[in-house]
């Protein structure tokens, strides 16, 4: 491979990892971040976000000189774009990063560049990165554009950036080809060509799937709650059939990919992307049926003993033993009980503090709540032994 230095547009959750992991493959990173507090904690060789072995790839790659962050491009043979896509009121997509990124990179790029939009998008994003180059008097005629969207699990992605699959589509084949190649000198699974639709496509479409299926256990949470089932031991005995595998239940759907990308589909797709806009409803209705929950059952603390009930929301972040906030439905039920007017304990050990709310230690909170919610399956819970109806994502089974 004779592309040697990297820019990478976005230094959160996918673009610093893979910033990280490129350095320490031997090439010269340059990342780009917005926020000076980014750039200034990532030069120092720290981290801003949590994930395991992040900080040690980090460390390693500013102490080689490898990886340098800035607020501003630089010149460099593959340019990989890793920026938020979340969208507007009314669930639209918003692509003003990505466009904002690749206004940023276009006074860079010169002839036989690789750009690469890792960033999750709606269908034909792609395309708009071109258009967009096109508009800034880039010649794209030169260039190699690709889509490659990132699809590993928090928690687990300096692995996953490796060992995961990946989907390479370009808007040429010629693209697709030397992207496909860039891929491959880091990644051990396979790296798959398609076209640049289809690939940003099969991201959106996986993590539908995804969500398709955890709204009909959240749906299946409900009715056993009906019917005075246990829905942890329905799931684990429908689970022995051969050809059933149930997900588990929580308290609605969070995160910036299964509980944003749907709506993708769901927006381009309109009447025919029936299903995929009914899971996504059944999910974020499963975080307003939870809000009522607690609500009634700190009424009915305070009816039997005349003053409001203390709540211990335990957990914060969208999915287990993670830092990540982003769309995460136990956060959005500690900010609702909180507007609503109730005393709430909020508790996510891995994070510090919060803007918002006052971050307390968990073993405080079981001490002073009077009423118990597990919102996040948190390891530090697993151990809790204690009794409570308010629990949403399995920890008391």
């Amino acid at each position: 491979m004779t592309n040697k230095k990297i820019c990478v547009i976005g230094l959160g959750y996918i673009g610093l990892p893979t910033a990280a992991l490129l350095a320490n493959r031997g090439y010269e990173v340059h990342g780009v971040d917005v926020v000076q507090s980014t750039v200034d904690t990532i030069n120092q060789g720290k981290i801003h976000i949590v994930e395991p072995e992040l900080d040690t790839f980090v460390k390693s790659a500013v102490n080689s000189n490898k990886l340098k962050a800035s607020l501003k491009p630089d010149v460099a043979d593959v340019f990989i774009i890793a920026v938020p896509t979340p969208f507007h009121k009314g669930y639209v997509p918003n692509t003003d990063y990505i466009i904002s990124a690749t206004k940023a990179i276009a006074p860079y790029v010169k002839e036989n560049n690789i750009v690469i939009l890792e960033s999750t998008s709606p269908v034909g994003t792609t395309e708009l990165v071109e258009k967009t180059l096109k508009e800034e008097n880039v010649n794209t005629s030169k260039l190699y554009i690709s889509h490659c969207p990132e699809r590993v699990l928090p928690g687990h992605i300096m692995r996953e950036l490796v060992e995961n699959d990946r989907i390479v589509g370009g808007l040429t084949q010629e693209a697709t080809e030397k992207t496909v190649e860039f891929y491959k000198t880091f990644v051990s699974g396979d790296v798959l060509s398609t076209d640049a639709r289809t690939a940003e496509m099969a991201k959106l479409t996986e993590n539908s799937f995804r969500d398709t299926n955890i709204a009909f256990a959240n749906e299946l949470s409900m009715l056993c709650d009906k019917f005075d089932i246990n829905v942890w031991e329905l799931i684990e005995l429908a689970n022995r059939h051969p050809r059933v595998n149930i997900l588990q239940p929580g308290a609605g759907v969070g995160g910036h990919c299964i509980a944003v990308d749907p709506w993708f589909i769901v927006h381009a797709g309109g009447k025919t992307a029936k299903m995929i806009k009914t899971a996504r409803e059944v999910n974020t209705y499963k975080t307003e049926w939870a809000i009522e929950k607690i609500k009634n059952a700190a009424l009915e603390f305070k009816n039997a003993n005349g003053r409001k009930a203390k709540v211990a929301c335990m957990g914060l972040s969208f999915k287990p033993d993670i830092d990540d906030l982003r769309e995460s439905p136990a956060l959005y039920i500690a900010r609702r009980l909180k507007a609503d007017g109730l005393d709430i304990l909020a508790v996510e050990p891995n994070i510090e503090s919060h803007e918002e709310l006052e971050i307390i230690d968990y073993r405080k909170a079981l001490e002073e709540a009077d009423i118990i919610t597990f919102l996040v399956a948190h390891k530090e819970f697993k151990n809790i032994n204690i009794k409570t109806d308010l629990d949403f994502c399995g920890i008391i089974k």
